[in-house]
């Protein structure tokens, strides 16, 4: 796939007569032109049309098919249409309905990339003090929304059981509440299994790879790497994988085969594989700098693993397989109010329906703006458990955390699809005004966004197979819902 990354070209900038003509912004890809509007409606032009479009010179048929996919501008209804439309792009920051909560510090592994500070297993004065955590049972008890997820993160949780079921018992009820616990999976005790058995749980827990890769990257060593998996699989034969989820981090500078780290996943019955480089905040910053700036390495290895899914999928139909975060850029793309993934929303609130609440009752936007400060890069802080956190501090963040008005942004085609990510700006660079196409996330999502629009034009039965699974579409007569 001819597919431009980095700085946007003369060719994709912003195209008045376009914008005039058809309220599009366009950008080139290699099956011709890809016109896309504010509510995110989009076609692809070919070169005969595309001529006459820059030309004003469009002729009957043109016309006729732009009427029919709401691309000419035309007054009353449509008008109104198209601006309804693309008010459900945008995200409206609903009640607090998302907690991520973090009763310890005290974990019994040192990963080789782990984000933020640990503390030792046996320390003292990392858990949450009494005072703490009273204040967070209170904003439990406070909460209104009509379902909340509360993960526990850490340090490792499951030191802490104890916590966990006190949080749990707080929530009002009436909620429809769901609960994540991320583990390393060393400890899997009666006292933590108490907990894993409610139906309302979910663990999340970390798979690097095949074993070698898991045991150099997480585990450092053989019987830990060999705990990790006995215990692993005991939760999946006793729970299945539906109750569990895993996520690898991927060292760019050296990651794995795409058959291998799949084949680490798919051999267990775990079909989501979220894609995931070092991330270059925290702690991880000073073991890996070469994280802060993913090459064209990783943005090919990134798109074929994604084609190496749609090949093996095509092969084996009995089950699919996702890359979960091309999946939910494809779930943007065709679903507008799909925006629960808080990097990737505009604008994206800062400290309203989601916030961090760490081990000392610091309350912070993202737990990559935790991660940040206990690194002492920057305090990121927004407020803590005792006096909230509608503050100055999360007032300046907020007032950052848009594409809108961004010149750079402003002439994407992908802007209607796209998100604002300022604390991975501050990780990287320590700013958040550097032009969009020198940043990683613009890079990334880029690419990412050109694979996705070419295989969505594409006429390769297999790749639409995936996308229409990826989708949640069914039957093969299916055309990214369009019936043929």
């Amino acid at each position: 796939m001819a597919s431009a990354v980095g700085a946007v070209s003369s060719d994709n900038q912003w195209c008045q007569s376009a914008r005039s003509q058809l309220g599009t912004r366009r950008r080139n890809l290699a099956g011709g032109v890809l016109h896309v509007d504010d509510a995110g409606r989009f076609f692809l032009a070919d070169e005969a049309m595309q001529a006459r479009l820059d030309a004003d010179e469009l002729e009957n048929g043109d016309t006729a098919f732009l009427a029919r996919t709401g691309h000419l501008r035309r007054p009353g209804l449509q008008t109104h249409a198209a601006t309804f439309a693309a008010a459900r792009r945008r995200c409206t920051a609903s009640p607090l309905d998302y907690l991520i909560l973090v009763p310890t510090l005290r974990c019994n592994l040192a990963c080789s990339y782990c984000q933020v500070s640990r503390a030792d297993v046996g320390s003292r004065r990392h858990d949450w003090s009494e005072e703490t955590l009273d204040a967070v049972l209170a904003i439990v008890r406070g909460l209104d929304a009509r379902a909340v997820k509360i993960e526990f993160q850490g340090g490792e949780p499951t030191l802490r059981p104890d916590l966990i079921r006190r949080v749990m018992e707080a929530v009002p009820a009436g909620i429809d509440a769901t609960f994540v616990v991320c583990t390393n999976l060393q400890e899997v005790g009666s006292d933590v299994l108490s907990v894993f058995d409610r139906e309302d749980v979910q663990i999340s827990t970390s798979l690097d790879g095949a074993a070698a890769t898991h045991g150099r990257q997480r585990t450092g060593g053989v019987n830990r790497t060999d705990l990790f998996f006995r215990n692993l699989d005991f939760l999946l034969d006793r729970y299945g994988p539906g109750k569990i989820s895993a996520l690898p981090t991927v060292d760019p500078a050296s990651p794995p085969p795409a058959s291998e780290l799949i084949e680490a996943f798919s051999s267990r019955g775990l079909h989501s594989i979220y894609l995931r480089p070092i991330n270059y905040q925290g702690f991880a910053r000073k073991r890996h700098p070469h994280a802060r700036d993913l090459n064209a390495d990783w943005r090919s290895y990134h798109e074929e693993f994604v084609r190496t899914l749609i090949a093996r999928n095509w092969a084996n139909r009995t089950v699919v397989l996702e890359e979960s975060y091309f999946s939910l850029l494809l779930r943007r793309i065709f679903r507008p109010g799909q925006d629960r993934h808080v990097d990737l929303r505009n604008p994206n609130p800062v400290g309203r329906d989601y916030v961090v609440i760490d081990h000392d009752g610091q309350v912070y936007p993202t737990d990559e703006a935790r991660m940040l400060t206990r690194s002492g890069v920057i305090d990121l802080a927004i407020g803590d458990v005792e006096r909230g956190w509608d503050t100055p501090e999360r007032a300046a963040l907020d007032a950052t955390s848009t594409n809108d008005g961004d010149p750079h942004c402003e002439a994407c085609a992908y802007k209607p699809f796209c998100g604002r990510d300022l604390v991975d700006d501050i990780a990287r660079y320590g700013r958040v005004d550097l032009p969009r196409p020198e940043t990683e996330f613009c890079r990334r999502h880029l690419h990412l966004f050109d694979l996705a629009f070419d295989l969505i034009h594409s006429q390769d039965e297999a790749v639409l197979y995936s996308l229409r699974r990826w989708l949640g579409l069914a039957g093969d007569d299916v055309r990214l819902g369009v019936r043929q």
